[in-house]
């Protein structure tokens, strides 16, 4: 047995013995009270008076009194733009020196990010919760010598106004510790190429060379890069290149659609993690086995705050009516659907991250991101959520024995009658009516307002197969290839057009 690596496990299940569950309500009323006091003399805690919410007997309800809901176009046309312009003291103290680019699902333009150095911190005290989290996973003491492939975007950060620019995943891994790179791959070289397909293209011609015994990226481009070292190698699994390969850490996606197609470029199975790391801070991460839910991070510089996920309180846009009610960790309940509101240590206040997660367990708090604001069909009442949508495709790769990792859809209009048209990214030669009159069914059977609209004001579902290479190249044409990029589930029709022609110009070259 390798003696360092017996040492690390050693020092990993030592530090796990020691360490006691923290009282998550509790923590968040401290993290709370932090923020408040820290940020009380900047131009935002002055403008929301945030000493004399300091005062208040119940801080948790006085802040929420006080401070709007902000999605990140209000919070950028009223503090940000003038922290992007350099003034200090704007929504956290000073300035900070990073900028975490984000065009998102949906966005045309990058979103900039404030990233500070409290932000860098607690990313990085967040990764060593993870990996003192590996002692609950039963792991040789060999994996902690291997080395470890972070699949990101470019660390190659660009200097803009005094501020170095890129997505989160660029910036946390251009900051990683010293004594960390010795197992970090592909390498800073590598890492710094910012064209995706070169990046990737010099991955497998190294990728011998490596031995690689975990992965950690987002699972569409994951996949595309193992198969690429696969196919450079003529192997018949990324096994054949890298035995010792025994985990992989997902994020900023559920993996659950990914995990039959990702699994076929294994010889066996391994250890899957998730996490969850947005351009906005680390959120969550599973910290044990025996489920692939993620725990918030309740202790660590963001303050959390939930929305029930109803239709009542989402505009058409996807964005949150001001009137809609919060609650606080110490409210919230299994089986309900939350939008997620965030205030961190970036200046990031009562912000809408966008993302949707039910609570699997509150003692442990612990989630699973259900879906996108943005990505919740309801056009006709439909009230279709992406959790709902994966978990009808995951019965349909059951019963027709396919894998449908990627898809896509809107609420179309066919002789002014709508009808829902899902592209699905696979393989299969199953007819498209077969697929649609299956998925139709599923969705009725498992979804009461999706049923009802059927026998309204829904007249149809249509189902598209197309190579599951347009997807990427799709995010490419978009200029979002690789890093933290996730492909749009939900359409507008507007933007449904433009993917249809996409669609039928690569197709047809």
């Amino acid at each position: 047995m390798a003696i360092i690596g017996s040492l690390i496990k050693g020092a990993i299940d030592l530090k796990g013995a020691l360490t006691s569950e923290p009282n998550h309500v509790e923590a968040q009323q401290k993290i709370l009270e932090m923020l408040l006091k820290t940020a009380s003399d900047t131009a935002f805690g002055k403008t929301y008076e945030f000493n004399k919410v300091l005062e208040s007997e119940d801080l948790q309800k006085a802040y929420a009194d006080k401070v709007p809901y902000f999605d990140y176009h209000q919070l950028h046309k009223e503090w940000w733009s003038r922290v992007i312009d350099g003034q200090e003291d704007v929504t956290w103290p000073s300035n900070p020196d990073y900028f975490a680019l984000s065009s998102g699902t949906t966005g045309k333009k990058s979103k900039r990010i404030p990233v500070t150095n409290d932000m860098i911190e607690a990313i990085r005290n967040a990764g060593i919760k993870q990996v003192e989290a590996l002692s609950n996973f039963d792991l040789p003491a060999e994996f902690f010598e291997k080395e470890i492939m972070m699949l990101g975007s470019s660390t190659d950060l660009q200097e803009k106004d005094g501020h170095l620019e890129g997505e989160i995943s660029g910036i946390s891994a251009s900051n990683i510790p010293f004594w960390f790179e010795g197992f970090y791959k592909p390498g800073r070289d590598i890492a710094k190429i910012d064209d995706w397909d070169k990046r990737v293209q010099r991955i497998a011609e190294k990728a011998k060379d490596w031995d690689i015994g975990a992965l950690s990226g987002i699972p569409s481009w994951m996949e595309l890069m193992l198969q690429k070292v696969i196919d450079y190698h003529n192997a018949e699994t990324i096994h054949d290149i890298w035995p010792n390969l025994q985990v992989y850490t997902s994020g900023g996606v559920a993996f659950a659609p990914y995990e039959k197609s990702f699994n076929n470029l294994l010889e066996h199975p391994i250890t899957v993690i998730d996490t969850y790391l947005a351009s906005e801070g680390f959120i969550a991460y599973q910290e044990r086995p025996e489920t692939d839910a993620m725990k918030l991070i309740t202790d660590n510089g963001i303050y959390f705050e939930f929305v029930p996920f109803q239709p009542e309180y989402i505009n058409q846009d996807g964005s949150l009516k001001q009137d809609a009610p919060s609650i606080t960790l110490a409210e919230v309940e299994t089986d309900q659907d939350y939008v997620l509101l965030i205030s961190t240590v970036s200046g990031a206040w009562r912000y809408i991250i966008g993302d949707t997660i039910e609570f699997t367990d509150v003692v442990r708090a612990e989630i699973r991101i259900t879906g996108r604001t943005k990505f919740f069909l309801n056009v006709v009442g439909s009230q279709l959520s992406v959790n709902k949508m994966n978990t009808a495709l995951r019965e349909i790769e059951e019963k027709f024995d396919i894998e449908v990792p990627e898809f896509t859809l809107a609420a179309t209009r066919i002789n002014d009658e709508f009808h829902h048209h899902w592209y699905l990214g696979t393989e299969t030669s199953v007819e498209n009516n077969v697929l649609a009159e299956t998925l139709d069914e599923v969705l009725k059977k498992a979804n009461k307002n999706y049923r009802v609209a059927r026998s309204k004001a829904l007249k149809g579902v249509k189902v598209t197969t197309v190579p599951m290479s347009i997807f990427s190249e799709w995010s490419g044409a978009q200029k979002k290839k690789g890093g933290q990029v996730k492909m749009e589930r939900v359409m507008s029709e507007e933007k449904f057009a433009e993917w249809e022609n996409f669609v039928s110009e690569n197709i047809s070259n």
